[in-house]
């Protein structure tokens, strides 16, 4: 059985018996018991055409709920609209998925789960891995996303930006248990970019490469931290990264510049630096002040701190830091690392271990630990 091609088939699957009238709960229900069916005839029979195939189980199961429903006569019209078993229609509409899983009545993380199970294809007890939580409450969430969307609509346009910061958010996971959510997100970015024309889109998909390409330089064997400057440039992925850059240079080339492009040229100057001490500095300063005017993120000025602070020396970063809400997640921690980088290692200690206290992750919490405990080594000698 070849998962992979199920997965892939499930969002166009789900996107017709939707367009045919089907409600999003019931077709959704329909298409995984049309995938379970799949799962026992295909080994032995495997179909012609394994989309038609999908559509018009589902289509019939469909149906007969529909028939088995207390409201059977209100809907008899649409069961004899049943089409004749034979090849789907070549129309994607995988799209609409996309638009209706990031609808505005969801959260954030509602939005998410619904986009794994109905675009991604992942199982309930996948999603509910990759978040760490009960199988059960994420059964709960996802069936309540769904009864949010059922009967929704699309007489106009959806919100590419809602897409797209969905897909972010995804990306944003990581990995956990069995599935890589990371690799998932551009996998899901690439079928949106194949159906839709846009720089973001694009912007998203680069800025998403080239992160993803220096994953296996973040870690140490001992699975600890390894800051930017300090990884290996030798362990990242440089044909990813050679890809994320030549779709960022596209979108760019449009001239029509959004946060998703402008965080992508900033990962593109980071990654194209042969070493820490060749990185670009200045114009990631530039990058940082297009970016701050796009989103006008206190999150992006605090970034943009540290970026000052290593093209114009640490002072200069401390000022721009000054101006900032010190509430500010990772504050403390930036403040740290700027008074290191000024030789003032005693407040830098203080800082740090302060960081370590309020870090909400625990490999970051043991990052910011070890360098307080190392600055405290160096002035003790």
């Amino acid at each position: 059985m070849d998962e992979v091609l199920l997965r892939s088939l499930t969002p166009g699957v789900l996107a017709v018996l939707v367009r045919r009238g089907a409600d999003f709960a019931a077709a959704e229900d329909a298409v995984q018991d049309a995938l379970v069916e799949a799962v026992r005839v295909w080994p032995a029979d495997p179909p012609r055409d394994p989309k038609g195939w999908l559509v018009t189980v589902a289509w019939r199961r469909f149906l007969d709920a529909t028939r088995a429903d207390a409201a059977r006569r209100r809907r008899e019209d649409r069961v004899d609209e049943e089409p004749a078993p034979g090849p789907a229609a070549g129309v994607d509409d995988t799209l609409r998925l996309y638009f209706l899983c990031a609808h505005p009545s969801l959260s954030p993380s509602s939005a998410v789960a619904l986009t794994l199970r109905a675009v991604g294809g992942l199982t309930t007890r996948q999603i509910a891995r990759a978040y760490l939580v009960p199988e059960a409450t994420m059964a709960q969430r996802i069936s309540r996303a769904k009864r949010t969307v059922s009967g929704v609509r699309f007489d106009r346009p959806g919100d590419v930006a809602t897409v797209l910061r969905v897909l972010y958010l995804v990306f944003n996971e990581g990995y956990s248990g069995d599935v890589d959510l990371s690799a998932e997100a551009i996998r899901l970015t690439r079928q949106l970019a194949a159906a839709i024309d846009h720089p973001e889109v694009a912007g998203l998909l680069a800025l998403m490469l080239i992160h993803h390409a220096r994953r296996a330089g973040r870690t140490a064997p001992d699975g600890s931290l390894v800051p930017l400057a300090e990884q290996d440039r030798g362990r990242w992925d440089t044909a990813s990264i050679a890809e994320g850059i030549a779709l960022l240079q596209a979108a760019l080339a449009r001239d029509r510049l959004g946060e998703f492009q402008a965080q992508a040229a900033i990962a593109a100057l980071h990654a194209d630096a042969p070493t820490a001490e060749e990185t670009d500095w200045a114009q990631i300063v530039e990058w940082y002040d297009e970016l701050a005017r796009l989103t006008d993120s206190p999150v992006v000025r605090l970034n943009r701190a540290v970026a000052v602070g290593e093209a114009e020396g640490p002072r200069a970063g401390l000022a721009a830091l000054a101006r900032l809400d010190g509430s500010l997640p990772r504050y403390t921690a930036v403040a740290a690392y700027l008074h290191e980088r000024d030789g003032d290692l005693a407040t830098a200690a203080r800082l740090y271990a302060e960081a370590a206290l309020t870090a909400s992750d625990l490999a970051e919490r043991d990052h910011l630990t070890r360098r307080a405990a190392r600055l405290n080594a160096r002035r003790s000698r």
